[in-house]
């Protein structure tokens, strides 16, 4: 019997791995795992069960791609075959770097068969042995290694057909892509065609529903005014009976007023013609708010009252304080709303004599007017139409429309978009009625909005003129402010 020494072994050894090493490139770093099985059949270790072979993974994806090929949108779709695509083809590039390291392992079982072969003859007894073992746990590699390869061309020709279909369907899904755009862009323009179709039908339908509307409502109007007017001649209500019958007592109001002053001045000439007091001058006007007195010479012997020194005053009936009405030195004189419920009496000297006239009894308040002013004081602020006639003692020769705003805090006169003054009420303001001017007395009022700058403003009419006095008093007041005239004479022009 041979003997081999170890030394002999060990150079055996590294003659054979010298050999195969020369001309064999690795796939990996170690040798597979393997056992023997049954019959010298070479089985492969337990490999961890989570991972999965590339068979399973491509039917793997395949089954959840037509899984979910119902529930997927078009758009989806594709781009879930566009991903399966990739996948095949990542798939196809591990079967031909999986067929590469076939043929690398072929390689190296022949090297490594032809090894063992040349160590079977140089060895004897029970290495032999061994050595013809490894040759069989070779040739049973092999065997299993070309079933492997047919495996895998097996699995390569399906991915190749699995790749085939992912692109087939990939642009299958593209297509259809394409046409359910334009469809839903024919879809979308035909739509919104519609739209705009009803849309001017709807403009149309409103356009004639207004037209008629407006006419409806014009005519309805028309009836419902017929009607009343019918209802009124045939059935007058008890406010319009009211009214004729309040209508007809204010005239006649008005009738006894004016002669019960007629017969005041009648007895008034009387008493004075019994005194044997020349009757040169007397007053002539109604004795209301809103229209004016004038002093009416009564006799040929009585003297031009431009020589006269003429003073207006107001007397309270029921104290008889006599109080002296700056600027009120003219023939003529409007009371203003201080003046009512007063007796006005004006002094006359002419060469060193005194003439006293007074009126028959209190100035009357304007019919109306209390009712007017408390509407007007619910408002915020109030407009009044005026012409500006003097601005700082000076004519003011234009004579277009102004604006006088009078609020609850301030005054403002505008022309336009124009603020020509605007001022908070303060204890340097002063408003009043003009004093003196003629026929224009009773529309007109004086107003210092400020130290340096006042204004005579017309109004459109004596109600407007008192109404807005009234008002701006009265708010003024709110302020603990209390709006007179001026300290000096002020008028419009000498009469």
């Amino acid at each position: 019997m041979t003997r081999v020494s170890r030394e002999f072994g060990n150079t055996m050894q590294k003659e054979a791995a010298s050999a195969v090493s020369a001309d064999v490139i690795f796939a990996s770093s170690r040798f597979p795992n393997y056992k023997i099985g049954a019959n010298n059949q070479v089985v492969d270790a337990k490999e961890d069960p989570k991972v999965l072979t590339m068979k399973e993974v491509v039917a793997r994806e395949t089954a959840l791609l037509l899984e979910q090929q119902k529930r997927l949108s078009v758009r989806d779709l594709a781009s879930k075959f566009e991903k399966g695509l990739a996948a095949a083809a990542k798939l196809s590039e591990e079967a031909r770097l999986r067929e590469a390291a076939s043929l690398e392992k072929h390689v190296l079982l022949k090297k490594l068969r032809d090894a063992l072969e040349s160590l079977k003859g140089r060895v004897a007894g029970r290495n032999k042995d061994d050595v013809e073992e490894a040759i069989a746990m070779v040739e049973a590699l092999a065997i299993q290694l070309t079933q492997r390869e047919g495996e895998l061309l097996q699995e390569k020709t399906e991915v190749k057909k699995l790749a085939n279909f992912l692109k087939q369907a990939s642009e299958d899904a593209k297509k259809l892509v394409d046409e359910e755009r334009a469809h839903c862009r024919a879809e979308i323009e035909s739509a919104r065609a519609a739209v705009q179709r009803v849309e001017e039908a709807l403009q149309e339908q409103e356009q004639i529903s207004r037209a008629s509307g407006k006419q409806d409502l014009e005519e309805l109007m028309k009836e419902v005014q017929e009607a009343r007017r019918i209802k009124m001649l045939h059935q007058p209500s008890k406010v319009m009976d009211m009214e004729h019958e309040l209508r007809a007592l204010r005239i006649q109001l008005a009738e006894k007023s004016k002669h019960s002053l007629l017969l005041q001045k009648e007895l008034a000439r009387s008493k004075r013609m019994e005194k044997n007091i020349s009757h040169i001058y007397e007053l002539d006007g109604a004795e209301t708010l809103g229209s004016y007195l004038r002093i009416k010479p009564c006799s040929d012997i009585a003297p031009e009252l431009a020589e006269c020194s003429i003073q207006w005053y107001r007397i309270s009936s029921e104290t008889s304080k006599k109080e002296l009405i700056s600027g009120a030195s003219k023939s003529v004189y409007a009371p203003e709303p201080f003046d009512v419920g007063r007796i006005l009496q004006v002094e006359i000297i002419y060469d060193g004599q005194l003439i006293v006239l007074t009126t028959a009894g209190a100035i009357d308040p304007a019919a109306g007017l209390g009712n007017y002013v408390e509407a007007l004081v619910r408002k915020h602020d109030v407009e009044f139409n005026v012409v500006v006639s003097q601005m700082n003692g000076a004519d003011h020769p234009s004579e277009s429309i102004h604006v006088l705003h009078v609020g609850k805090m301030r005054m403002k006169l505008c022309k336009g978009k124009t603020t020509i003054v605007k001022e908070y009420y303060s204890s340097s303001m002063q408003l009043c009625g003009v004093r003196g001017g003629g026929n224009a007395a009773a529309q007109a009022l004086f107003w210092q909005a400020k130290k340096g700058f006042s204004v005579v403003l017309a109004f459109e009419s004596e109600r407007e003129r008192n109404a807005a006095i009234m008002l701006a008093r009265r708010f003024a007041f709110d302020c603990n402010i209390m709006l007179a005239g001026p300290d000096g004479g002020f008028s419009i022009g000498t009469k």
